[in-house]
């Protein structure tokens, strides 16, 4: 039952600046979607156009989901993340670069994934999620079963899930959820290669300049036979 579903996240009183704040106040109208309504989400009504959907669940400050958009203009990129200052700092962003093709929601991904439609998505992009290092808290983490059945359902065949972390065992952990996930393949042995085209997130520049190892994640929805 949902209501009996522990979250992957805890929602921290961290500091929101002065700035984003007034992008969070000004802008989220104009680039955020209200999830708890009725009905599926249409990504043509809300960005206009039938190109791919990639999604991004908790992208921090928001920097490499700008970039990316902005290197992209293509592809409509739906990020969701519950804490406000990073929705406030991409909102920035948003306006600094003149990005046409992001939209935000704010809250759960779990709540939110319940309105996107089978089959629509093109690529979940999930960079550096909380790795609740403590073993009692692994039960925690995102890229858990079931909730990566729920992405794989969400994608088109033929989509990817992109994952980056700088904690080993969580790596680890989450090659061999999505390996359990049905319809879902590696595209490597175990680790993927970097991917050039991903930007760095700030969380990462911060980990790389403390040595530690990023390992990436690349899996693709095969065809069901």
């Amino acid at each position: 039952m949902d209501g009996c579903r522990i979250r992957s996240f805890v929602l921290r009183s961290g500091r929101i600046s002065p700035a984003q704040r007034r992008s969070y106040d000004a802008l989220l109208p104009l680039y955020g979607i209200k999830w708890e309504s009725e009905g599926l989400f249409n990504p043509k009504d809300s960005f206009g156009n039938n190109n791919p959907l990639v999604i991004e669940i908790g992208f921090g400050m928001g920097r490499a989901t700008a970039i990316l958009a902005g290197q992209n203009p293509g592809i409509n990129y739906l990020g969701i993340e519950v804490h406000k200052p990073g929705i406030g700092r991409l909102l920035w962003e948003i306006e600094k670069r003149e990005i046409k093709n992001i939209l935000i929601m704010e809250g759960d991904a779990f709540e939110i994934l319940k309105k996107i439609k089978d089959d629509s998505v093109y690529a979940f992009h999930i960079f550096f999620p909380d790795p609740w290092p403590k073993k009692r808290h692994h039960k925690r983490r995102l890229i858990t079963r079931p909730f990566t059945d729920m992405l794989a359902s969400r994608l088109v065949t033929g989509g990817y899930i992109y994952m980056a972390t700088d904690w080993a065992d969580y790596g680890d952990w989450a090659v061999k959820e999505l390996l359990d996930t049905p319809c879902l393949k590696n595209c490597y042995n175990n680790f993927a290669l970097p991917q050039e085209w991903r930007p760095k997130t700030e969380f990462e520049l911060k980990g790389l300049r403390k040595n530690h190892e990023v390992r990436e994640i690349y899996f693709i929805k095969r065809m069901v036979p």
